[in-house]
């Protein structure tokens, strides 16, 4: 896998639909990300000639080697039964991150294009679930819309 590196973006040209996309990556992801490299070059250093990180993979084991599927999978069942969320499958992460995204205020073309989707108006079928939080927030938008009016 390719990669292009900018400050705040990185570029993979493989995807599921087989067109390119920009996902912004927040200061505190690349904070996490940079957190993670560190760790890398210490078991870059303990492994000496053994290490096989090839790729350049941010996630790797100890030895550089990629992640497997179970070996994720494995952990991230320890953490979701952890806390109470044994039910919890790793898909639910993107749905997750695309509603808080829309409850945020994120637009929905901004959500689409990060999730790779063909259109808006399938983003909102799928992740477009209005929340209690998203109607409180229309409810206090009205709110100040029709103060403005009824102050005129």
């Amino acid at each position: 896998m390719q990669k292009q590196r900018t400050p705040d973006y990185v570029f993979l040209d493989e995807t599921k639909n087989g067109k390119n996309r920009t996902v912004p990556i927040s200061f505190s992801v690349i904070k996490v990300l940079r957190q993670q490299k560190t760790q890398q070059a210490e078991w870059k250093l303990a492994a000496g000639k053994a290490w096989k990180n090839d790729h350049n993979l941010v996630f790797t084991d100890e030895m550089g080697n990629h992640l497997k599927h179970d070996t994720v999978y494995r952990h991230f069942k320890r953490l979701v039964k952890k806390i109470g969320m044994e039910e919890t499958r790793f898909h639910d992460l993107r749905h997750s991150c695309a509603i808080m995204a829309l409850q945020a205020g994120c637009s929905v073309k901004s959500v689409q294009e990060s999730l790779g989707h063909f259109s808006s108006a399938f983003t909102m079928d799928v992740y477009g679930a209005v929340s209690n939080t998203m109607k409180q927030d229309t409810r206090d938008k009205m709110e100040q819309v029709f103060q403005q009016v009824s102050d005129l």
